[in-house]
């Protein structure tokens, strides 16, 4: 099937789903496992009981400085932990989505070596963290995902927990744009053939989780140029709009470039909504909007 037919089937499709889906709305490198034998039972279980709820507040169509969500997350940590020292229930899990203006961070063991410039002329900002892994870029296009989840009501397992963010994009590639994503043997992340499509890195506090995933959708690659994502040297950088267009440039069918139409926003608007719709069936979550204006007044500024 010409790659025009399958996405503008595969936007039909998305377009009747939003109208009958309702969401109740509701970097740690790590070697990989095999997903249906160590992430498949977890779900299976929580099927057998009612599903957790999970509170999100979705900015996927702002861009929001690096430094202001991660202070959220912080905060949002924080007061989880809080709920642990008093000993008190931790009814629900928390998510973010969001984009970011253009950043660098590095994970808490990086090293500077992959940056291909000096630190201090950098052409944008750089943060280091304390997830794991190495230097990667957040801009605008991508989509970033970053759940703060209480793994005690999920499984506590680290190495579970990586499969199963790379198993919402993994779907979302598949569903939303019948793109084919892998894993890769001691690697972390979704890929397509040698292109990382989607970075992912984690930190874990007490059992509660932030930072998370990274989704290049129709991100400007070239900032990634400047570095050496993820610390890997002989593999790509990728989007789902660049895989996209790849295929239809190797298309045999004369003048299939010229009709396959589409824009960024159709593509961000269908990653979106697959995003949280897989997240909520891996992770087993009802979604439920909160106002951004919470966040806010997380940090004490309203």
């Amino acid at each position: 099937m010409a790659t025009t037919t399958v996405f503008n089937s595969t936007l039909t499709a998305i377009h009747q789903r939003r109208r009958s889906f309702q969401i109740h709305c509701n970097y740690n490198e790590v070697s990989g496992l095999d997903y249906n034998r160590s992430l498949m039972p977890a779900i299976h279980h929580q099927k057998q009981q009612e599903k957790r709820r999970c509170e999100y507040y979705d900015l996927s169509k702002e861009l929001v400085p690096y430094k202001k969500a991660w202070d959220w997350q912080k905060s949002i940590l924080k007061q989880r932990q809080t709920l642990i020292e008093k000993d008190e229930e931790d009814l629900s899990d928390t998510l973010i989505i969001l984009q970011h203006y253009p950043v660098y961070t590095l994970g808490t063991a990086s090293s500077v070596e992959f940056l291909n410039f000096n630190r201090d002329d950098s052409p944008y900002d750089v943060y280091r963290t304390e997830r794991g892994g190495e230097v990667t870029y957040h801009g605008p296009g991508q989509l970033v995902m970053y759940p703060i989840i209480n793994l005690r009501y999920h499984k506590m397992d680290l190495h579970w927990y990586l499969r199963a963010l790379e198993e919402v994009v993994i779907r979302v590639l598949s569903s939303a744009f019948s793109i084919k994503g892998s894993r890769v043997d001691g690697l972390t992340g979704a890929w397509v053939g040698n292109q990382k499509l989607a970075a992912v890195g984690i930190r874990v506090s007490r059992w509660i989780s932030y930072h998370g995933l990274a989704l290049n959708v129709t991100t400007d690659l070239t900032p990634f140029q400047y570095i050496v994502p993820c610390g890997i040297r002989d593999r790509q950088v990728g989007s789902v709009e660049s895989v996209l267009k790849e295929s239809v440039s190797s298309s045999e069918e004369r003048g299939a470039r010229d009709r396959f139409n589409y824009n960024a926003r159709q593509l961000m608007d269908v990653a979106h909504e697959s995003l949280l719709r897989e997240f909520s069936e891996v992770f087993q979550l009802t979604l439920h909007p909160k106002p951004i204006s919470d966040l806010d007044i997380l940090n004490g500024r309203c």
